[in-house]
């Protein structure tokens, strides 16, 4: 999935900042376009090559870029650095990490983790099945929240403000599969909170299926998805259930969440003997 460079801007009357300028330099690199050439940066960031040469110029300074002996440029170091100190990667990627090993020795398919970002999910673990199907994700890749499991998972505990908003919007389609009706939308999400856990069959690709699962904050609230990815005609889509559902009940403990415990019938309530 292509995501276009950021296009908003916060001066007046619409005119681009000298930040969204610099942000729109390191927007004009994604999953397809790792490499650019300064023309590149300048076309896609929609910026003049003398404005492009002189942001361009500034970030490789500081290590946001990196030019390479043909001239160039890839995204640097310095941002991954920057990146790691986000909650919602390097550090709950590694929190997470033995649970999702786990549950690959436990199918041997694909595994994911994933949060939402706005309108669509990210990907920010993925661990492949040596003979798994195919899947069109790598870390850091977007796709539309509807299309996913983890999607659908991330999208069904968003408050209702934010649910309608993304039901009324358009909801891209990759296959005559993919969920395209706002109804239809409201109704699956609907079923994910009742639940607990999200069926995702042929959304993206006509081959694979996922089974997703909500992970807990320490205050309950879900902050990530965690799935398994299998043939979409695998008959053995029940039993994964359990086991999703168990891998993402570990990170969210991990993460401090408690999950309420309903006392024991006749036991009551000890502070009321």
């Amino acid at each position: 999935m292509t995501v276009a460079p950021h296009s908003r801007t916060g001066g007046r009357g619409g005119t681009p900042t000298a930040p969204d300028r610099l942000l729109s330099v390191l927007a004009a690199f994604d999953h397809d376009h790792p490499a650019l050439s300064l023309t590149d940066i300048s076309r896609r960031a929609g910026l003049t090559l003398t404005t492009a040469h002189r942001l361009v110029g500034a970030l490789t300074e500081w290590g946001a870029l990196e030019r390479d002996d043909a001239g160039i440029y890839h995204v640097g170091l310095r941002l991954w650095e920057v990146a790691a100190l986000a909650p919602r990667g390097v550090a709950l990627r590694q929190l997470a990490l033995p649970y999702l090993e786990d549950l690959y020795e436990a199918t041997h398919e694909n595994v994911q983790l994933a949060v939402r970002d706005g309108s669509d999910v990210v990907y920010i673990e993925w661990i492949s099945g040596r003979s798994a199907v195919g899947v069109h994700i790598r870390i850091g890749a977007r796709w539309p929240l509807h299309a996913t499991g983890v999607g659908l998972v991330l999208l069904a505990h968003c408050g209702p403000r934010e649910q309608e908003e993304y039901c009324a919007g358009p909801l891209a389609v990759f296959t005559p599969h993919t969920i395209a009706d706002p109804a239809r939308l409201r109704r699956v999400l609907a079923e994910v909170r009742r639940s607990g856990v999200a069926v995702s069959s042929r959304q993206v690709t006509d081959d694979a299926l996922s089974v997703a699962a909500p992970v807990r904050g320490p205050d309950g609230t879900v902050v990530a998805a965690v799935s398994v990815v299998v043939p979409q005609a695998d008959d053995q889509v029940p039993a994964l259930v359990p086991a999703v559902r168990l891998a993402a009940l570990g990170i969210s403990r991990a993460l401090g969440w408690q999950p309420a415990v309903t006392p024991r019938p006749g036991t009551g309530n000890p502070s009321h003997r």
